[in-house]
């Protein structure tokens, strides 16, 4: 047993308080409205600023264009966005909230963002850079990790 075995099994403990209050924060999301923590979110990006590209909205969500295309065909299915195209530009698809979406964000517990998401927006820059530099230093002793759930919603995984 290493010296810092005591250092390594609190920080893993933390690490299931993270995973487990997100996961109970995503079933209460889906129980409140029946659509997931993830396409709260996109819906949530759609209300604050309506008329979103896809591209514009996985960039909001820190996701890769067709994780965030993949998830508005789910929630466009259920009726709570719609796509418009441009007359002038048949290519732009602008993307808004139906009122049914604008219903089930009312049901949706808050934050809309997720609870990890809207706190690492709480931390200062100074405690944010850090974590950063720590969390890549952690990914890098875990040796070869697949990088592709970067750019997944977490609600995903």
């Amino acid at each position: 047993m290493s010296a810092n075995a005591p250092a390594a099994a609190e920080a893993l403990r933390q690490f299931r308080v993270i995973f487990g209050a997100v996961r109970q924060h995503f079933q209460a999301v889906e129980k409140a409205c029946g659509v997931s923590g993830a396409q709260i979110w996109a819906m949530a990006a759609l209300r604050q600023t309506p008329g979103l590209r896809v591209s514009e909205l996985a960039q909001a969500l820190s996701i890769h264009a067709s994780t965030a295309s993949n998830l508005l065909d789910k929630i466009e299915k259920s009726g709570l966005v719609r796509r418009e195209r441009n007359s002038t530009d048949q290519r732009v698809v602008r993307l808004y909230l139906t009122p049914a979406g604008e219903q089930a964000l009312e049901k949706a517990p808050q934050p809309l963002t997720g609870i990890l998401t809207h706190a690492l927006g709480q931390l200062p820059d100074d405690a944010l850079a850090r974590l950063n530099q720590d969390l890549a230093t952690l990914i890098a002793h875990m040796g070869a990790v697949n990088t592709r759930y970067a750019q997944k919603p977490l609600s995903e995984l």
